[in-house]
């Protein structure tokens, strides 16, 4: 079985058997959504269709307009279409983190030399959605309520020991979020030795926000420890 085909079985038996706290609803987009599953799986075919061993790279937790929505982390229908050359057929969406993370990827030398050497994921690969009164959607990170940290803690640690099986190098993680992210995955490292280090990186969202006018020294910055 390849890389990507180990990828594609993990991900269709991701769930989370406990119920989220009051106002909060999980987002799997490998059983919500047809369109995921195949984008996702036609993704992973193309580009991890080998038995390589690759670094992992660790986001939070799925967004509404990037994987939530394509099954691919950091990767929204824009980028799957002029960066992935994956044709989209149903679905439209732009993903702030997505403009940083492909940018990082042309820099590095294209999409076909990264993911030979790179998996995305996050620390908790399936996402969250809070539900405001008014009946809108916002994202919600794992780590915004210890309630819900609790409740999906054992779902993290169980993820992250099945994707190491698919063939990920365990000598160091790369974390996306130099801050609660960083703090909870290195933690959880510390207490399980997954990985023999976890080096942050500032998240994509934050150089895009607030840092936009330096993104191209942030993507020297993410060049010089990636490599």
């Amino acid at each position: 079985m390849s890389f990507a085909e180990r990828v594609i079985a993990f991900n269709d038996q991701l769930s989370i058997k406990s119920n989220p706290p009051p106002g909060i609803r999980i987002m799997n987009p490998f059983s919500d959504s047809s369109e995921a599953r195949e984008l996702s799986a036609t993704f992973y075919r193309k580009y991890y269709n080998d038995n390589n061993r690759r670094r992992i790279i660790l986001g939070i937790n799925p967004g509404r307009h990037g994987a939530g929505l394509t099954g691919i982390p950091f990767t929204d229908t824009k980028r799957l279409i002029q960066n992935c050359g994956i044709n989209v057929m149903n679905l439209e969406s732009h993903e702030v983190s997505s403009v940083f993370i492909y940018r990082m990827i042309d820099a590095f030398g294209g999409v076909e030399k990264f993911y030979n050497r790179y998996y995305i994921n996050s620390v908790c690969p399936l996402g969250f959605v809070r539900i405001n009164p008014g009946g809108r959607e916002v994202n919600f990170n794992y780590y915004d309520s210890v309630e819900l940290t609790e409740t999906v803690s054992e779902f993290i640690l169980e993820s992250l020991r099945k994707q190491i099986e698919i063939g990920i190098d365990t000598d160091h993680a790369f974390c996306l979020g130099a801050g609660k992210n960083f703090k909870y995955l290195d933690k959880l490292n510390k207490e399980y030795k997954l990985f023999g280090e976890i080096i942050p990186l500032d998240h994509p969202r934050y150089i895009i926000q607030y840092k936009s006018k330096d993104i191209e020294l942030y993507v020297k910055k993410y060049l010089d420890i990636l490599d």
